[in-house]
């Protein structure tokens, strides 16, 4: 199977790329940091499996073709595809009315339209295929309102829906359209938005990563469905 992962250079992003990669996937690893992604490549290439590194800005118009095509190239299918990269915003983080415009916009390009521009590149292939999955991961700030958290929330709450919509147009196609809520974790990420969060009470991306590659391997997931990883149990 071949993946492609996007925010791979780190965090749940690196976790994914290598827990996919251990289970067989070739995967595509994309992130703007070209350096951090070519050392998550060797860790995977170190330990027996398949990856690539693409070094784009998803949050880029002019780079999400080439990151398609790159991926199609380098996979030959692209069977998964998970919208993982995001951005907070400024930090520390800001109450909306002392959010920049530009700020919410770079929010919007790289948490929704981004990952909008790399599905519809990629999804005629998965149609004509019937098959295929594309994953949003989201946060619990797409359902609850958090001060300090307007530009995130209201990114992801878009990123959700545009999820669902995705899932209810496509219905009987064989692609399926799935969000997962990671929830909280030890990443730098976090640390940014919360710096005085206490580490030991935060979940490890890599158990995380393995939940959500288990969650994807269960065959009645359903398109459509919003899943909270922590809470998930299999049937």
């Amino acid at each position: 199977m071949g993946s492609l992962v996007t925010g791979a250079s780190r965090g749940l992003g690196r976790a994914l790329a290598r827990s996919l990669a251990r289970r067989g996937d070739r995967v595509a690893l994309v992130a703007r940091d070209g350096a951090a992604l070519e050392r998550v490549v060797r860790e995977i290439r170190e330990e027996g499996g398949e990856a690539f590194a693409i070094a784009r800005d998803i949050g880029e118009k002019d780079d999400i073709h080439a990151i398609a095509a790159l991926a199609s190239e380098a996979l030959g299918s692209v069977d998964l595809v998970i919208h993982n990269a995001s951005t907070l915003g400024p930090s520390p983080l800001r109450l909306l009315g002392d959010t920049d415009c530009e700020d919410l916009e770079r929010a919007l390009a790289v948490n929704v339209v981004g990952p909008f521009r790399l599905t519809k590149s990629l999804l005629g292939a998965r149609v004509l295929r019937a098959s295929g999955t594309f994953v949003h991961i989201s946060s619990d700030a797409a359902v609850a309102a958090y001060p300090e958290w307007g530009a995130y929330g209201a990114s992801k709450a878009a990123f959700d829906h545009l999820a669902r919509t995705w899932a209810a147009e496509l219905e009987g196609t064989g692609v399926r359209f799935v969000t997962l809520d990671p929830g909280e974790m030890d990443t730098a990420m976090h640390r940014e938005a919360l710096p005085l969060a206490d580490p030991s009470l935060l979940a490890r991306p890599e158990d995380v990563a393995q939940a959500i590659v288990s969650i994807l391997s269960h065959p009645e997931l359903a398109s459509g469905s919003r899943i909270e990883v922590s809470s998930w149990r299999p049937s």
